[in-house]
């Protein structure tokens, strides 16, 4: 019997049990696959890789990367005790090679040009131009290359 305060006895809900569990709904769902011999979903390592998928997981990734950077810096910016000249300073101190220091510096600027140029070519998709396989095709060697080279362009410049 409920208490008066009950709310299932007044809208006389009636609860009933279920009848099978997840586990028992997942196993029937598999066995109905394989009876019918019904294929399972594609996995990416049967996929043949190509030059669109390759630059749509690095968009992603320099996206992540850059965002994760940005923020990273900016909180360093806020809780470290000293001024950016100190910091800048102890960088020049280390005596860093050069071709570390271009090496950093292409880090730095690779992701930030090919994510910016990559971007630039979505909005054209956007526009609806540039959906031709040829054209998807041309637009990212395109891209590529420039991201290369702004990225050595902005390291000569540094």
């Amino acid at each position: 019997m409920c208490l008066p305060t009950c709310l299932c006895c007044s809208f006389n809900v009636i609860a009933v049990p279920m009848g099978t569990t997840a586990k028992e709904e997942m196993n029937k769902f598999w066995d109905k696959n394989n009876k019918l011999n019904r294929p399972m979903s594609p996995h990416i390592t049967i996929y043949q890789w190509s030059v669109p998928m390759m630059m749509s997981i690095t968009h992603r990734g320099t996206g992540v990367g850059l965002s994760g950077g940005i923020s990273a810096f900016a909180l360093l910016a806020l809780v470290l005790p000293d001024s950016y000249p100190y910091y800048l300073d102890l960088i020049h101190s280390l005596s860093i090679g050069p071709a570390l220091l271009g090496l950093a510096k292409f880090g730095i600027a690779f992701p930030l040009s090919y994510h910016t140029l990559n971007g630039i070519r979505h909005l054209f998709w956007d526009s609806g131009k540039g959906f031709t396989l040829p054209e998807v095709y041309r637009s990212g060697y395109v891209v590529i290359a420039l991201s290369i080279l702004t990225s050595i362009a902005a390291i000569a410049y540094m």
